[in-house]
């Protein structure tokens, strides 16, 4: 029987997992940041030992990994250069000229990717159908491309106006720059993000060009790799919207990857929910270097087709560089187990966004760091066993992290080394509430009604807290839940959406350029699910973004997967006022509405999940030891019992306050929670007492 293996790169942690049939392996290995491909094969030699398979044993690899977010954030990426149409090199720095708070007189924007001296203008015009209007001076790009080989730069964006309409001039200017300068790599804004508004399109386009260099050659690299194990499988990489891809697409258009490790944690989350049939869930992510939160309805993570990427406005809308990709969304923020503590000068705590990482790592961690971490914390509150830290294979520290948490923090504040541990996992818990909060108010949903499913390393470890902050009375811990993202690589479908502009209005809807439009974009991206599907079922699903006339928004209306009629286009447009009614309560009787945007998806037909039984009730085991740990309400020191997960049967039940240990993390029950073991072996946590 052939096996899968699942492979997410992490700040702090790279995440494995296997599965062959019903069974499950997973591994847990330092991310190797200079060099990720090394800390790959590392956990990929770990955990085939611990499954007892050989290389050739595994048909399939799916990997997802932050580095081109990291790329972007720490602006590590390529020296890039952007051609774009005369009068336009500025869009990058202008924007769209909205400010994320009005009322802040110093304030803080992006810079842009590309700096001015590297954006270069070209004579070039086309009209909003298309029509040239100034043909491409052909002679301006040979000239560009002298000056740009004279700087230095290692990779091309462009962007002309109007190229989602034609793209013809990007390609001539591409053509140019092939031909004298082929070993650079090229993006075009026609093939990368082919909507209308230039800043976003130009935008992504630079993104693109900035991490491609550097994502190629990770992606070559770890192909020759796994090659060189003894794993000639093909690999599939997980993309931000959800779906899987290959790796000739992920190299073309990196910038996809931006949130491929998140997703996997989001898919992890709603084939979850799926399973307990939880229709209303939120998915909480806690790793190494970051958290994530992402609501979860009817077992679908919310979506979008937009993403901010290096926010300098923390939780601020509009203070990041847009990305106009499929994405999974969520919100995303430094406060992870690496995430550095400190004071700040009016005597707060203060914890992330800066992290540890896995080099040096929390100063527990005895690789060299000094500065304090959550993981610090935890470990001096009690919540870790120093000889059992991700499986036994990193020792911990208990003396070190006391040491950092007292320099940095305690003699600050005139606390003890416990007592600032305890202030910093507190705002730590606050910081991930708060997101939460944020998250769910922008999306206009609450938590009523609402249970967590809590998974990463440092998940299960706050996960009973946050939800105390934010008024949930339910957790799941799932199993695996240490290497979630990488499990939930497994349970997505190898995907492709393509996203085209053709500007209609109901009033004068030209049905027939409109299914010849779409029927293109379904036929790209069947092309690209082909090459991964192995003759799997397919389903095609199809979107509209359409708004009334004048407005600055769209909204997302589902269209049928086949060619329209007449019909269906005045059932569309009923849709739309419906949808709109659900944002805004009311419909604007009168008004056209305009569709700016088309969204086709091709997808591998999932097998469907059915809600599993409930077990019946077994008795509690008995605890393996005792822990002292530190509670972070009371501020109380006490002996909780530690009990091993994989000694709880199903339907056995252990009550607040304690803890239930694993290989990759562990589970706290706080006081006036009770942990049972579900009949899928997952941990089911409630609280009956008042919150």
């Amino acid at each position: 029987m052939t096996a899968r293996l699942a492979v997410d790169i992490g700040g702090t942690f790279t995440d494995l997992a296997v599965e062959q049939g019903d069974e499950r392996w997973t591994a847990k290995v330092l991310t190797t940041p200079q060099a990720p491909e090394q800390g790959v094969l590392e956990g990929v030699r770990v955990v085939l030992a611990r499954a007892g398979l050989a290389p050739a044993d595994i048909a399939l690899v799916i990997h997802g990994t932050t580095l081109a977010t990291n790329a972007v954030i720490e602006r590590k990426g390529a020296r890039t250069a952007l051609l774009t149409t005369e009068g336009f090199r500025d869009v990058l720095a202008l924007g769209n000229e909205s400010r994320y708070d009005q009322y802040d007189l110093n304030i803080e924007l992006p810079a842009p990717l590309v700096p001015r001296r590297w954006r270069l203008p070209v004579t070039e015009r086309l009209d909003n159908t298309g029509q040239v209007l100034l043909p491409l001076d052909e002679a301006a790009v040979e000239r560009h491309v002298t000056f740009m080989r004279e700087e230095g730069i290692e990779a091309v964006a462009i962007g002309f106006l109007h190229a989602f309409v034609n793209p013809a001039h990007e390609r001539q200017a591409a053509a140019i720059v092939r031909r004298l300068w082929p070993e650079v790599p090229v993006s075009l804004s026609s093939e990368v993000s082919p909507e209308m508004r230039e800043w976003e399109r130009f935008s992504t386009t630079v993104a693109n060009a900035y991490v491609q260099p550097l994502m190629a050659s990770y992606l070559k690299r770890l192909e020759v790799g796994l090659q060189a194990a003894g794993l000639a499988c093909p690999v599939f990489m997980m993309l931000s919207g959800g779906g899987l891809t290959t790796l000739d697409t992920a190299a073309r258009f990196p910038i996809r990857l931006v949130e491929s490790g998140p997703a996997g944690g989001a898919i992890f989350s709603a084939h979850v929910a799926k399973e307990r049939g939880l229709t209303k869930v939120l998915s909480f992510d806690m790793g190494g270097t970051t958290a994530k939160v992402c609501l979860i309805d009817d077992y679908q993570p919310q979506a979008s087709r937009s993403f901010e990427v290096a926010r300098v406005g923390r939780f601020r809308k509009g203070s990041g560089l847009p990305l106009r990709i499929p994405v999974i969304e969520m919100v995303e923020i430094g406060a992870g187990g690496g995430s550095i503590a400190a004071v700040d000068s009016m005597g707060r705590i203060t914890v992330g966004p800066e992290s540890a990482g896995a080099d040096p790592g929390p100063a527990c961690y005895g690789r060299g760091g000094s500065k304090p971490a959550v993981t610090d914390a935890n470990l001096a509150l009690g919540r870790y066993d120093p000889e059992a830290f991700a499986g036994g294979s990193l020792r911990l520290y208990p003396e070190r992290a006391r040491d950092a948490l007292a320099a940095d923090v305690g003699n600050r504040l005139g606390l003890s080394a416990e007592m600032a541990a305890l202030g910093v996992v507190e705002m730590v818990d606050e910081n991930m509430a708060n997101a939460a909060r944020v998250h769910a108010i922008e999306s206009g949903k609450g938590f009523d009604g609402r249970s967590i499913i809590a998974f990463g390393g440092g998940g299960p470890v706050h996960g009973t807290r946050v939800a105390e902050k934010i008024g949930v009375r339910r957790l799941l811990v799932p199993s695996g839940a240490g290497v979630g993202s990488a499990i939930g690589f497994l349970r997505a479908p190898v995907a492709y959406e393509v996203v085209r502009s053709l500007y209609q209005r109901f009033a004068s809807f030209d049905v027939d350029a409109v299914n010849a439009l779409l029927a293109g974009m379904a036929a790209e991206a069947a092309a690209v699910v082909a090459q991964g599907a192995f003759e799997a079922e397919t389903r095609e699903s199809r979107i509209a973004y359409m708004r009334y006339v004048g407005q600055g928004h769209e909204i997302a209306v589902p269209l049928p997967p086949r060619d329209m009629t007449a019909a269906d286009v005045q059932a569309v447009r009923a849709l739309y006022d419906a949808e709109y009614t659900r944002f805004y309560d009311r419909p604007v009787p009168g008004s056209d509405v305009e569709v700016l945007s088309f969204a086709v998806t091709v997808a591998t037909v999932v097998e469907p999940v059915e809600p599993a039984a409930e077990a019946h009730p077994a008795p509690a085991p008995a605890p393996i030891r005792t822990q002292a740990v530190r509670d972070t309400v009371t501020g109380e020191v006490g002996d909780w019992p530690v009990y091993d997960r994989a000694a709880m049967a199903p339907g056995a039940a252990v009550s607040g306050p304690c803890i239930v240990a694993e290989a990759e993390t562990s589970t706290l029950v706080g006081p006036g929670w009770t942990c049972r073991m579900d009949g899928l072996g997952y941990l089911d946590l409630t609280r009956e007492q008042p919150l």
